[in-house]
């Protein structure tokens, strides 16, 4: 049995600093990349975006066709990968070895057979080809340095402009340090922008010179540009924390909009969607929405998370659960909506290991550890210093904590058990009074570093998961093992989660695979293969789970959260 995700909570792009991040659009949809995978994000419905994890390295840029069939992505290795929007499948067109460092830049022509990459290389910078045979179609001449962008005019008499380091833009010799180069919709006209803080604009037939816009100037690089579907207007993002749209005709700013301040709010890439929605692209990875017809600030902004996330947990509100990530983030997500928004507040200085929440819903989150209010910020105190990396934490329905430096740990609920799973393929059970940890029985079942536990709701079963892709099940009340025959995955468990129930049990792995287990029939799973490129950190079932079907969430190194369904064994 094959499983599709049945809705897509998306990662948003990553950035780097001084350097432009390649945005593009098709209709309502916004396209870019995190990683190895592409995301093409819905802007109306974020849970019917998704995903592409083709890249064997990062990818870089990405472009969908004219036609909207077909996506062309780019890598940092010089692959070009060409593969269908069309179909559920994702079907691979073609891959294509085009450069031979990074792709900064990719471009279709306007009949949507021929593709344009730039970027760096040996021999050459950029390579145009047929995008179903990769045949060539001809060399991008004329640069001595890394190409950052590139655009096609999509009438005829077909043309092509590109902008590198070299300060040259073919068609025109200009400023150094060309960040992008965009073409009007109409082929009438392109426009360049560069850490120069200058725009100029070009006839799109002949090349020529038309003149530069310098009214009201950004005092930053530009690290960005793009067209109205109208050919009427212009869009820059800057260094400098703002955005502004720009009247090409009069060369004057219309708009400017101030995002923020510091490096986090610098604009580092553009693109327009639809009619009037403007993204523009926050270094902090933030996409802000601006309409041009209204406001002077973001009409909405877009958050998610742009590293991989490492823990997940429930929250005590019905529609929403918890993530953190690998660069201390710690997010909350809306089941309903497909919307994340960032806990504001301190953040970790390295990766959250593990996430646990309060009956109460106040949710606790680990490097040192912090305990957030409960309403979507995270307070500056209480934190806890502790001497040693922590792992895991567990809180019980009194708010206790317990903190693991090493190891796993788990709390059951139903009474004061602690679960704390060791280096010596056991887990060790304590009692809990209050005050001290006092040790109660040890469980024997796993054959290596035991690395994921999990109480069943009702409090009866342990399910432990090892480094070996193992998965014991034990029965706390019988003090014995049912089973240690859960043992599909080929790596370590990462995370385990149970359904409302206590009848079934979901175990995502480094192996990228997820696996549902039947407590009444052990001999029997439901996997769902590949269901996170790089790894699957964490699992989490977001409706009960109760009777024929469930729901369930995955998350892991592709920073996106993936939602299942899943229908049980008769």
């Amino acid at each position: 049995m094959s499983f599709k995700p049945s809705a897509l909570f998306p990662s948003n792009p990553v950035t780097e600093r001084g350097v432009s991040t390649k945005l593009s659009a098709n209709k309502d949809k916004v396209v870019y990349s995190n990683g190895k995978i592409v995301v093409i994000r819905d802007l109306k419905n974020p849970k019917l975006s998704v995903s592409y994890a083709g890249h064997k390295q990062n990818a870089t840029a990405a472009r969908i066709s004219p036609s909207g069939n077909y996506c062309s992505s780019g890598d940092v290795a010089g692959f070009v990968r060409v593969w269908d929007t069309v179909g559920e499948d994702q079907t691979l067109k073609g891959e294509y070895k085009v450069l031979s460092g990074r792709i900064n830049d990719l471009e279709w022509d306007g009949e949507s057979k021929r593709i344009l990459a730039v970027g760096d290389g040996k021999e050459k910078f950029g390579h145009a080809f047929m995008f179903d045979t990769g045949t060539s179609t001809g060399e991008i001449t004329g640069h001595s340095k890394v190409v950052n962008a590139v655009s096609i005019r999509h009438q005829r008499p077909y043309r092509a402009a590109t902008a590198g380091d070299d300060s040259v833009i073919i068609f025109h010799q200009g400023a150094p340090g060309y960040k992008d180069v965009r073409y009007a919709p109409s082929g009438d006209f392109f426009a360049s922008v560069g850490s120069d803080s200058k725009i100029f604009v070009y006839d799109g037939k002949t090349g020529d010179t038309i003149g530069e816009i310098s009214d009201s100037p950004h005092t930053g690089s530009i690290m960005a540009c793009t067209w109205s579907p109208d050919s009427k207007s212009l869009v820059t993002s800057s260094a400098d924390c703002t955005v502004k749209l720009w009247d090409v005709e009069a060369r004057k700013a219309v708009t400017t909009w101030t995002v923020g301040s510091g490096v986090s709010a610098q604009q580092v890439g553009n693109t327009w969607c639809g009619e009037s929605d403007i993204i523009s692209l926050s270094m902090n990875g933030d996409l802000n929405v601006f309409d041009d017809r209204t406001g002077s600030k973001p009409s909405r902004i877009i958050q998610g998370p742009q590293k991989a996330i490492t823990a997940i947990a429930p929250a005590a509100s019905s529609d929403t659960f918890f993530a953190g990530t690998a660069d201390g983030r710690v997010l909350s997500y809306s089941k309903s909506t497909g919307e994340s928004t960032h806990l504001q507040g301190t953040n970790h200085t390295s990766l959250v290991t593990s996430l646990a929440s309060s009956p109460a819903g106040a949710p606790c989150f680990l490097q040192a550890l912090m305990i957030a209010s409960g309403r979507l910020e995270m307070t500056d105190s209480p934190s806890i210093s502790l001497s040693a990396q922590p792992k895991s934490l567990a809180v019980a329905d009194d708010g206790s904590v317990v903190v693991q430096s090493t190891l796993p740990a788990r709390w059951r609920r139903k009474g004061h058990l602690v679960a704390i799973g060791a280096e010596d393929s056991k887990v060790h059970l304590y009692q809990w009074d209050g005050k001290v940890l006092k040790e109660d029985m040890i469980l024997e079942g796993n054959k290596a570093v035991v690395s994921a536990l999990a109480f069943s709701p009702d409090g009866n079963l342990l399910a432990s998961g090892d480094s070996s892709g193992r998965i014991s099940l034990f029965d706390i009340k019988e003090k014995k093992l049912i089973t240690s025959r859960w043992s599909f995955h080929s790596a370590r468990v990462n995370s385990l989660s149970w359904t409302s129930d206590s009848k079934h049990c979901a175990s995502g792995s480094l192996d990228t695979h997820v696996y549902i287990w039947s407590v009444a029939k052990p001999l029997k799973n439901i996997a769902i293969k590949n269901a996170g490129s790089g790894g699957v950190n964490g699992v989490l079932w977001i409706d009960g789970g109760e009777g024929k079907t469930g729901k369930l969430v995955s998350s892991g190194a592709d920073a996106c959260v993936k939602v299942w369904e899943v229908t049980f064994h008769a």
